[in-house]
């Protein structure tokens, strides 16, 4: 399975592995699986820590590397699946989430119901 980590799934992952469901725990941690991390999150991650508004980690690609986490880059196939995207949910972060799972067959792992609105195979955490 290819699960892609909402931005709070992935610092949960990192920081805090209880916050997360049983079942989110056990996918992340299958060998079988593979776990994408968007860029997104990661400029997500910064601008909330640059205006404080976010305690996270400074080497987030680090913390990547050791959870055996897949960076996943924004391409135009991406951008692409934004065009006629529901205005289900207003955070172009979280959007732009919804349309890399749609046009790479990813299951979000996500506590957020705007997100799991949308036509996308999710999991929560």
């Amino acid at each position: 399975m290819k699960l892609l980590l909402d931005t709070h799934a992935l610092l949960w992952a990192l920081a805090r592995p209880g916050e997360l469901a049983a079942e989110a725990r056990r996918r992340l941690q299958d060998p079988g699986n593979t776990v994408f991390v968007s860029v997104a999150s990661a400029w997500e991650i910064e601008i909330k820590r640059a205006l404080g508004k976010l305690d996270a980690p400074s080497d987030l690609a680090e913390q990547m590397q050791r959870q055996r986490f897949t960076e996943l880059p924004v391409c135009l196939r991406h951008i692409r699946s934004l065009q006629g995207l529901p205005a289900l949910h207003r955070d172009p972060f979280d959007r732009l989430l919804v349309a890399q799972a749609l046009a790479d067959g990813l299951v979000v792992v996500t506590r957020d119901a705007r997100i799991r609105a949308y036509p996308i195979r999710s999991i929560g955490c």
